[in-house]
């Protein structure tokens, strides 16, 4: 079913906010850290099993070279960074609630799972991205929610219509996103979730705003060198 992925992720930060608010206060940091360690093993397995489905790894080579250097030169990291600190600094004196949403909401939407994830719900795959996906924003959202309190449970609206969008986009350009260019779309997508679960374990941080260009980039390199 079209957003069923997008939908089990709001639900889970609904649930992990309220768990939060109530609850929150019991969990304490060392069970957090080993939960979220945990996921990134999982973050790590589905990143490598996508990755291992591509069948033009010069097409993965491209993209990630392609992606890369122009992620680099139009600074994406820098840039992602730069609004969460802007919009962070714009909410400071608002209060807790409007700091909660605005925090959560940027940690949720953006990231190459949000758009990987909501790529595979709107091609009809099962959307096992945004599963565990939701499985990190559920966590993350007792801890968010604990502190920063009810702004963090409205998050999941925009990252509803956000991942939304991307999904029915992509039930639009089914034609265009033949099976071969799903496949290396979704092998360069898996090397960029593998780099988050690496980070998640602390093991290497990677510039993966930076490389977000890269699974863009692939579909051309397909339509152009793959018959």
């Amino acid at each position: 079913m079209i957003m069923q992925g997008t939908a089990v992720n709001a639900a889970a930060i609904v649930i992990g906010s309220a768990l939060g608010l109530k609850a929150g206060h019991l969990i304490s940091s060392k069970v957090r850290g080993t939960v979220m360690s945990g996921l990134g093993l999982a973050v790590l397995l589905i990143g490598i099993q996508l990755a291992f489905k591509s069948q033009q790894p010069m097409i993965i080579i491209g993209s990630l070279i392609g992606g890369g250097i122009i992620g680099e030169l139009l600074g994406i990291e820098a840039r992602l960074e730069a609004l969460g600190n802007w919009i962070g600094d714009r909410f400071k004196g608002s209060g807790k609630i409007s700091e909660g949403f605005v925090t959560a909401s940027l940690l949720y939407c953006v990231g190459a799972m949000a758009i990987m994830g909501a790529l595979q719900d709107g091609l009809g795959s099962r959307p096992d991205i945004l599963y565990a996906k939701a499985a990190l924003d559920g966590i993350a959202s007792v801890a968010l929610a604990s502190t920063l309190g009810a702004g963090v449970l409205f998050s999941a609206l925009p990252l509803f219509a956000y991942q939304g969008a991307i999904t029915l986009s992509a039930t639009l350009a089914q034609q265009i996103l033949t099976p071969v260019v799903v496949q290396e779309m979704n092998a360069v997508g898996g090397l960029l979730i593998l780099a988050i679960g690496l980070d998640m374990l602390g093991v290497k941080r990677v510039p993966v705003g930076n490389l977000l260009p890269a699974v863009f980039l692939a579909p051309p390199l397909v339509m152009l060198f793959v018959s």
